[in-house]
């Protein structure tokens, strides 16, 4: 899409494959939009080591909890045979599409799945849902968006994002107790109803894959890759479930989508409005552009004229602003969201539907492991002090609650689920901190030359 003023703007969507899969079928006036345009904006700054650092850091527990102490002991049990099971095929499902040994096999399990004792269980369950065929065998390669970023990179485009890693955790952490034990046992009962009946998902990555590549733009499909979680409701349900699944799925599309797209599409909006004279390219989920109240309806009800770009249009050179410096600063993004807050309502925090679903299903244990839980709480978070005026959106640390344990860097038990958000995205494994050495060598470098030749000037000939 674009956005007609002079010069233009441009949106593309992105969806969460490794690059290689889609990048020869993207058109060519896309390459050429990515190309003319000198400021790259993404979700979120993959790029960015602090970045990766607070998405880990929202996955975790509260410091000292694990899993097992948190789910019910026959939900973990299953928990770990799925796993053990995953393990066990993974070579197999590699080895149907590149001649790995089994010794990678087991490190991209390792790396997938590090440390999932001490994670939150509704990101267990997105990594449980993740942990198909089809999904692993696109693991290891740079998803677009990261892609994209690295190539801006490279161009010495400025890039910039959108969204704070708070506003996509958030909503993720912000689901009751209840309802994620209830999301985490029917998206295990999926995986295990694949591995026995060797029937597939309704729609994989080689699904998403296709339709992505053909132009075919189904909602359903991008906006379930754009939140990267799993559709809970079925036919197949019994009535209270239904309703459960309908709730759970109804939260997640408000909130990972709808409540998303308007913030996202009124950022964009601002920074557009504050720099008439520059052109942006703005790469999202593709989903955040399908259906209805879309990124792009949101920016034009703030008055600009967005066009769908057809593959064949030829796209005008437009002038190129003669200051290419850095418009905006840079993100610092890192904070800790081990306390994030829960915004749905007391009465919410134990759905009856689940309540009847625990006393007339399989489930036996969840209901002791409920009791021994201590209740979940209803923490608001105080309201900040912070406007959207630049296009990297900084967290100011001075507002961080009291109650909030600052995140060590040195953590292990940080550290560790690093690998797991590296290979989600295609991330080398020390690719940022690679970068960030060879800088501090450089700088270091050049005040030995300066002391060198200072020192040179006040010593006697």
């Amino acid at each position: 899409w674009m956005v007609k003023q002079d010069p233009p703007s441009y949106f593309f969507g992105t969806i969460h494959v490794p690059y290689t899969r889609v990048w020869d079928h993207v058109p060519e006036n896309t390459k050429k939009a990515f190309q003319m345009s000198d400021n790259i904006v993404f979700e979120l700054d993959l790029t960015d080591p602090y970045t990766i650092s607070a998405l880990t850091s929202c996955q975790l527990l509260p410091k000292g909890q694990t899993l097992a102490d948190v789910l019910p002991r026959n939900l973990y049990d299953r928990l770990k045979r799925h796993l053990d099971y995953v393990r066990s095929q993974m070579p197999l499902w590699l080895t149907r599409s590149a001649n790995n040994p089994r010794g990678f096999a087991n490190n991209l399990f390792d790396a997938i799945t590090s440390n999932w004792e001490r994670k939150r269980p509704v990101w267990v369950m997105l990594m449980v849902n993740s942990l198909t065929e089809s999904d692993i065998r696109s693991r290891g390669v740079p998803v677009l968006d990261l892609f994209l970023a690295q190539e801006a990179e490279k161009m010495t485009k400025v890039t910039g994002a959108v969204e704070r890693v708070q506003e996509q955790c958030t909503p993720l952490n912000g689901l009751n107790f209840s309802q994620v034990l209830f999301a985490l046992n029917h998206t295990l009962t999926q995986q295990e109803h694949y591995k026995t009946s060797q029937s597939k998902p309704t729609y994989t990555t080689d699904d998403l894959i296709r339709h992505y590549n053909c132009g075919d733009l189904d909602a359903v499909i991008f906006s379930q890759d754009t939140t990267q979680v799993p559709h809970l409701g079925n036919s197949s349900l019994p009535p209270e479930e239904a309703a459960t699944a309908q709730h759970i799925d109804h939260y997640f599309r408000e909130e990972l989508i709808y409540r998303r797209n308007k913030r996202m599409g009124e950022r964009v909006a601002q920074v557009m409005h504050q720099n008439p004279g520059l052109s942006f390219f703005f790469a999202f989920g593709a989903g955040h552009f399908l259906g209805n109240r879309t990124v792009l309806d949101v920016v034009r009800s703030a008055g600009f004229e967005v066009l769908h770009v057809p593959p064949d249009q030829k796209l005008k050179k437009h002038k190129r602003p003669g200051q290419r410096g850095r418009v905006l600063p840079d993100p610092k993004v890192l904070r800790n969201f081990s306390q994030a807050p829960n915004r749905l309502n007391p009465h919410q925090q134990f759905d009856p539907a689940f309540a009847r679903f625990l006393s007339e299903h399989h489930l036996t244990g969840v209901r002791n492991g409920l009791n021994r839980l201590p209740a979940p709480t209803t923490t608001t978070s105080s309201p900040k002090h912070s406007h959207f005026n630049h296009l990297w959106v900084r967290i100011d640390t001075d507002q961080q609650s009291q109650s909030e344990e600052p995140v060590p860097t040195n953590d292990r038990n940080t550290k560790t689920p690093e690998k797991n958000i590296r290979v989600w995205y295609g991330l080398t494994s020390s690719g940022s901190a690679n970068r960030l050495a060879h800088i501090r060598v450089y700088e270091l470098l050049l005040v030995l030359l300066v002391l060198h030749f200072s020192f040179r000037g006040l010593l006697p000939g």
